[in-house]
């Protein structure tokens, strides 16, 4: 699920930073979690494409990009989204 994630804001997004954590084990218990993972995501990407863009709109392009990743099983995204500036200047 990683992978798909990454692929879809890469190509969606052509990010110039982009990490993402599975946090699935912290989430053991919880709503949502799965034997295996891959349930629980924290992605941080800055990307161009934010500029201009509220907070809100740059975490509803992300759900648009990934919407077949969230009816497939992941269930939770921690979005950091940031403009290459705002990450030059160590904003979050």
């Amino acid at each position: 699920m990683a992978e798909r994630i990454r692929t879809k804001l890469t190509e969606g997004l052509q990010p110039q930073t982009l990490d993402i954590v599975d946090d699935s084990a912290k989430h053991a218990g919880h709503a949502g979690h799965r034997p295996g993972g891959e349930t629980h995501f924290d992605v941080m990407v800055v990307a161009a494409a934010f500029t201009g863009q509220s907070r809100v709109a740059r975490q509803r392009l992300v759900y648009r990009l990934l919407a077949d990743e969230l009816r497939d099983g992941v269930h939770a995204l921690a979005l950091t989204t940031q403009t290459p500036e705002e990450a030059a200047q160590g904003s979050r």
